[in-house]
């Protein structure tokens, strides 16, 4: 996993680089300037002018860097020092010298005129880090306007400017097409209210201590595809149906079919030994058609889910998908938690279900998995100001049921009983379509059947259900994928993770 450390802590690894290592601050500065120049060079014409922005600080330090690098490269480069309540941090001053009488500086202090940056074509914004502990004034706003209303495209040095890494941002932020952030992902990044600040977002490695990684504690988490190809198990030579447990889902009802069969084909091509279906009378022909590896468990009712017969021989259930809501499913649903101790995927219809019917939470077995999308979540925790707020209520429902939550989404978040919140890599905005969330349903369920605990299911899970979507994506764009692309491609996703 890819440790997403707070600013308080990457200033510590910072200075735990410089003295370890040991290399002076300068010269690591110089690591971090190549490594987006490194970035930026194989993507932007040499021919366009360029804009770079600077403050007075370590991050307006790496943008003169920059600038020189840039000018050794053959771009035309135009530097602006914005001084306002600010002081000069001495490598600052240092790369500020070596720029002297090389490149074109002009100074800002007080008025800004809106249309100031029309001219470029690229425009590096390098006035603040991750440092910054307060919502941006005076010249600095006006500065970060005049950024966002030119129409150059636009790319931030590690944090876009105004923007708070650790906590909710107000006030004039840069907007940002691309943002190049040093060794870690930010967290404000990984939430839905600052992408249209971060834009698309690259780390690069400027060869902070790895020891001090090592002893940076945080509950913060990206999965990366090594992360994931360390936690599959290997199948043995021996191995047979039984060793991969017996699923079963509880799905569909009238109209509502196709996301029964939607989950019931992940559950199988995620790998599940036996996978049992409960349908309502009208699914029988539609699932042994569409699913014939899936026995059928076949209700009393001819359109919804009324009863769950004896659930003793299954790993794991997988319900809501189609389930719908009415009366006569609320109670076999409540039969369900009541009987059934072993852990539950819940999703949908049952998410819902939840909702309207709060006396049931305290049902839900330990170590079960819920997935949310935001508006179900929502109905399960309340309204919330901010997705930082979004995050600790994340964190709170799943230490008060002593499960997973994760809530779907681009960067699905999932939440740990132990406060641990790990953020998905993989997966791409055409998943946005009708029936994916049940698919993720089959897989996940597929997983616990499979032996692995909750959290490694919930990992695997949510990375190789995007993975999946982007080899759709890959093989046949993005705009036409369907659910049923995703289920089909999860084969080749288990190839690959396995061969990376």
């Amino acid at each position: 996993m890819l440790k997403i450390l707070d600013t308080k802590q990457i200033k510590t690894l910072d200075q735990f680089t410089i003295e370890k290592e040991p290399i002076a601050s300068i010269d690591l500065m110089e690591r971090a300037c190549r490594a987006f120049v490194n970035w930026f060079t194989p993507r932007i014409d040499a021919t366009k002018k360029i804009g770079i922005v600077c403050g007075t600080g370590n991050n307006g330090g790496d943008g003169l860097g920059i600038a020189r690098l840039l000018k050794d490269w053959g771009y035309p480069v135009t530097v602006y020092i914005v001084k306002g309540t600010g002081s000069e941090t001495e490598d600052f001053k240092v790369n500020h010298e070596r720029i002297q009488g090389e490149l074109k500086i002009i100074e800002i202090s007080n008025e800004v005129e809106l249309a100031l940056f029309e001219e470029f074509d690229i425009l590096i914004d390098a006035l603040f880090g991750s440092g910054l502990s307060r919502p941006v004034e005076g010249v600095y706003a006006k500065v970060i306007a005049a950024v966002n209303n030119a129409e150059a495209l636009t790319i931030s040095v590690d944090v876009p400017s105004g923007l708070m890494a650790d906590k909710p941002s107000t006030g004039e932020i840069v907007k940002a097409d691309f943002t190049i952030t040093f060794q870690f992902p930010k967290l404000a990044f990984l939430l839905p209210e600052n992408y249209k600040y971060t834009g698309e977002w690259s780390v690069v490695d400027i060869g902070l201590s790895k020891q001090g990684l090592r002893e940076s504690a945080t509950n913060n988490f990206y999965i990366t595809q090594k992360a994931v190809r360390r936690i599959l198990k290997p199948r043995s030579k021996f191995s047979h149906k039984g060793t991969f447990g017996h699923a079963l889902l509880i799905a569909g009802s009238y109209g509502k079919m196709g996301a029964c069969v939607l989950s019931s084909r992940a559950t199988l091509r995620a790998g599940v030994g036996l996978l049992t279906v409960h349908i309502p009378k009208c699914g029988y022909q539609i699932i042994q058609t569409a699913v014939p590896e899936a026995m059928a468990l076949v209700d009393d009712s001819e359109e919804i889910f009324t009863r769950p017969g004896d659930l003793s021989k299954y790993n794991v259930i997988g319900i809501g998908p189609g389930l719908g809501k009415e009366e006569p499913t609320i109670k076999a649903f409540a039969k369900v938690l009541e009987q059934f101790r072993k852990p539950l995927v819940i999703d949908a219809d049952a998410l819902n279900i939840l909702s309207s019917q709060r006396e049931l939470l305290h049902l839900i077995p330990e170590n079960s998995i819920l997935t949310p999308h935001p508006k179900e979540f929502e109905r399960l925790v309340g309204e919330w100001k901010n997705d930082f707020e979004r995050l600790e209520k994340q964190k709170q429902l799943a230490a008060s049921l002593k499960s997973i939550i994760i809530v779907k989404g681009a960067n699905s978040s999932v939440a740990t009983p132990e406060g641990q919140i790990y953020f998905n890599s993989s997966g791409n905005p055409g998943m946005a379509t009708g029936g994916t969330g049940d698919v993720l349903t089959g897989v996940l369920t597929s997983l616990v059947a499979q032996s692995y605990n909750s959290v490694e299911a919930a990992i695997i899970g949510v990375y190789l259900h995007g993975l999946s979507a982007d080899l759709v994506a890959q093989e046949r764009g993005m705009s036409g994928l369907i659910a049923s692309d995703v289920v089909d491609f999860l084969p080749l996703a288990y190839k690959k993770l396995l061969r990376a």
